[in-house]
């Protein structure tokens, strides 16, 4: 079997995935910006991140919560990433999943957007992923929409944009006015 065994794979994807989070715990996010690491330690490949929202964006003030679930042979292949709740953002799909050329799976893009080496390789981390995730927040890419209604929005009415978003930082917060 080409790669291993599953087994190997999963071995080898938990060993990463325990590296990556003693870095994250020792080092620290920069700045502070997210904290992230498995949500029960009965299981590495169920992970959550809390990400603050990018300073000079329509996202200051908020904080995030993310599911990143990993597949059994990490690092060869990317993990997904999901807001839980949803944000609205032209990159991220109404329920939440995060588009993203970084999480895409390696190798050429079949529909020729990508160059290979703007999409996943085992070299990444999760702490580049995610930093990635929070330059796409404040520079979204509408050329690789996820929710057209949001790319739209933002290309066409940019204050309405920015309204909305912090309209539902609000909402998740629980601020009401």
């Amino acid at each position: 079997m080409l790669g291993g065994s599953k087994k190997t794979q999963s071995s080898t994807a938990l060993r990463r995935l325990m590296t990556e989070y003693k870095q994250l715990t020792t080092h620290g996010a920069p700045d502070g910006m997210f904290t992230a690491g498995p949500i029960s330690e009965d299981n590495f490949f169920e992970w959550e991140a809390l990400i603050q929202g990018p300073e000079g964006t329509p996202f200051e003030g908020g904080v995030f919560l993310a599911r990143l679930t990993f597949p059994t042979d990490y690092p060869l292949s990317p993990f997904k990433m999901k807001f839980d709740p949803a944000i609205f953002h032209p990159n991220i799909y109404p329920n939440g999943e995060v588009c993203i050329s970084i999480l895409h799976t390696p190798g050429d893009d079949p529909h020729m957007y990508e160059l290979s080496s703007e999409r996943w390789s085992p070299v990444q981390s999760i702490e580049k992923v995610v930093l990635s995730v929070i330059s796409m927040l404040a520079e979204p890419n509408l050329e690789s929409g996820a929710n057209i209604d949001c790319c739209k929005l933002y290309r066409d009415d940019r204050s309405e944009y920015e309204r909305r978003v912090k309209q539902m930082i609000r909402e998740q917060l629980g601020i009401t006015e």
